[in-house]
């Protein structure tokens, strides 16, 4: 048994392990000359979050999800820089619109050379993934124009918040199905087209995909709150710092307002205060760390990480199967 991509991922066919490790090689190497510019400035604020490392959830899925066609079609490869090419972009954006501080264990590219370097940047990548999907052709660039308009949409309703009478718990769910949801899922949709798979096989790999980038997303809410080393890199309560309302602030708020307790309510309004003071913020994370809200939201995770599991059902049984269900098991354990 081999240990290959993020979360430790246990692959069993040598095969399959050569063909994975191979395709991420190549996207890694894609990556960064797709990062390239003839300034030198712009290189080096490009490729700051490519060097940084990184899971590469994203490749991995598409390098998966092109095993149930021809793994070797010549349009997997670039497929897979594209989606992380655009993830790489919208952190770029993320950390100006969060004023976060570090990413993946580094300075953030806005701390290092300010807001407007790191949109640019991030626009930079976007520009690039652009023109390497013009090649892989229209339907390529259509799936992608789709996923990336709900990415966007999903960004603005998180800006905007949830409209009067929504539920603050299913706006948050549709938002990441937006936001993570939508760029994991066509990950797997590339990797299965690109190789030419059955389309019930590609229906169903989205799926997945659409349910685990969910899942995975729940999985870093808890985490933010839960581990005291984030997986990303980040400062573990950056989102409750910054005021970020995550799945588990939001169960917090559902439960106060159904129930009424004088607990509940209490560790809210020290929520509102300002956290930017470290001893409220030190408070705010340790109460949420033993609430029930963190353990409901970990029922979620749990939740949607079933849910991909059983989109897999129609697929046959082979080693990639075995391991887009490893997958899921490795979400959930991230989530405790």
């Amino acid at each position: 048994m081999t240990v290959v991509g993020p979360f430790g991922l246990s692959v069993r066919d040598q095969a399959l392990e050569a063909d994975v490790q191979a395709g991420l090689a190549a996207v890694e190497e894609g990556l960064l000359e797709a990062a390239k510019s003839e300034v030198p400035f712009i290189t080096g604020a490009a490729q700051h979050l490519v060097r940084a490392g990184g899971k590469r959830f994203r490749p991995l899925l598409v390098m998966l999800a092109a095993q149930f066609g021809d793994p070797d079609a010549p349009g997997i490869v670039p497929s897979a820089v594209v989606v992380e090419l655009t993830h790489l972009a919208t952190l770029y954006h993320d950390d100006v619109m969060d004023e976060a501080s570090v990413r993946r264990g580094v300075d953030s590219a806005n701390t290092r050379w300010g807001n407007s370097v790191a949109v640019l940047t991030g626009d930079f990548l976007f520009a690039r993934a652009s023109q390497i999907l013009a090649d892989l052709g229209p339907e390529a660039v259509r799936v992608q124009a789709l996923a990336f308009e709900r990415l966007v949409t999903g960004q603005i309703l998180e800006t905007a918040g949830p409209s009067d009478g929504r539920d603050p718990v299913e706006h948050y769910l549709d938002v990441l199905g937006g936001k993570t949801g939508s760029l994991v899922a066509v990950s797997c949709r590339f990797g299965a087209m690109m190789s030419g798979a059955d389309e019930t096989v590609v229906d169903v790999l989205t799926q997945y995909g659409e349910r685990l980038g969910v899942a995975f997303q729940l999985a870093d809410d808890v985490l933010d709150i839960a581990s005291d080393s984030h997986e990303s890199g980040k400062t573990p309560g950056t989102d409750l710092r910054e005021g970020i309302p995550t799945l588990p602030v939001l169960r917090l708020r559902e439960r106060a307002a159904r129930l009424g307790l004088p607990e509940d309510r209490a560790l809210c309004e020290l929520l509102d205060s300002d956290l930017s003071d470290d001893t409220r913020h030190a408070e705010a994370l340790a109460a949420l760390r033993a609430h029930p809200a963190l353990e409901q939201a970990r029922r979620d995770t749990v939740r949607y990480a079933e849910e991909a599991r059983s989109a897999l059902v129609p697929l046959p049984e082979c080693d990639a199967k075995a391991a887009l269900i490893e997958l899921c098991d490795a979400v959930v354990h991230r989530a405790g």
